[in-house]
């Protein structure tokens, strides 16, 4: 839940990154552990969001030398930034996963227009878990391999391990577009009740504001990453994927331009 008058606040810089470059926010949400379902008393506000420009803006000869991301200094616990919407539709096509959990974010401050809907309806056609699941893996060894390899570990960087683990195994089984609040995560994959409650006590704790720097490592979670990393790092993904055509996207690109701005 975010508190009223935090919402006011990013509402209002919202506003004022419309007028200050001339653009609408067609979508803007929370982020970042927010988001995921396992906040800190202290977590920032990572408030990411999709805009578009005038359609006279695409119409130039020099399109690919403008600046296509608008960033604004963290202030107060908010960290807000945004990605064009020509620029979200190219990682789109792509699968870029973190613009899928912005688009399944369940902290949404602004959804304007029908870009945002229309990009999640068409994700069972664009979607490629091979390049999710290697995004995932390279995440999960990253952070694996720098806080959690000793027998004193970084314990909130368990999240951070355990969540793209959770997201390879949801794509393993066939499930879609990996969801972006880890509670669906771990309720859905993890089956064993003794790492379910290890877990649900890390997420209690984080929530609770406690310190989770260095301790001990949690044997129940540390084994299960240990096997998951070894046998998913000698894994070569593979599965049958549908063609899919950037006019497709082209078409959803006008499409909005035209319903934002007019014919």
């Amino acid at each position: 839940m975010i508190e009223p008058h935090i919402k006011k606040e990013i509402m209002a810089e919202i506003a004022k990154i419309e007028s200050d470059f001339g653009v609408k926010v067609l979508y803007a949400c929370e982020s970042g552990s927010r988001a995921w379902g396992f906040p800190s008393s202290d977590s920032d506000y990572d408030v990411r969001f999709i805009y578009a420009h005038p359609t006279d803006w695409y119409l130039s000869v020099n399109l690919e030398k403008k600046r296509d991301v608008i960033e604004r200094p963290i202030h107060d616990d908010l960290d807000i930034s945004g990605w064009d919407l020509r620029k979200a539709l190219q990682l789109y096509y792509k699968s870029n996963p973190p613009l899928l959990e912005w688009l399944g974010s369940p902290i949404v401050y602004q959804e304007k227009f029908t870009v945002a809907k229309k990009m999640r309806d068409l994700a069972p056609s664009f979607y490629n878990p091979i390049s999710c699941m290697y995004h995932y893996l390279h995440m999960a060894q990253g952070n694996y391999r720098s806080y959690l390899k000793d027998e004193t570990v970084w314990i909130k960087k368990y999240f951070y391990v355990l969540r793209p683990i959770l997201a390879i195994n949801w794509l393993e089984q066939g499930r879609g577009v990996v969801p972006t609040e880890f509670g669906i995560l771990v309720d859905q994959i993890i089956t064993d009740p003794d790492l379910r409650h290890q877990i649900g006590r890390l997420i209690a704790a984080k929530r609770a504001g406690q310190e989770l720097d260095k301790g001990v490592r949690i044997p129940e979670i540390s084994n299960f990453i240990d096997q998951e990393i070894t046998r998913l790092t000698d894994k070569k993904f593979e599965m049958k994927l549908e063609k899919k055509t950037m006019e497709q996207l082209n078409h959803l690109f006008r499409q909005s331009l035209a319903e934002i701005w007019g014919s």
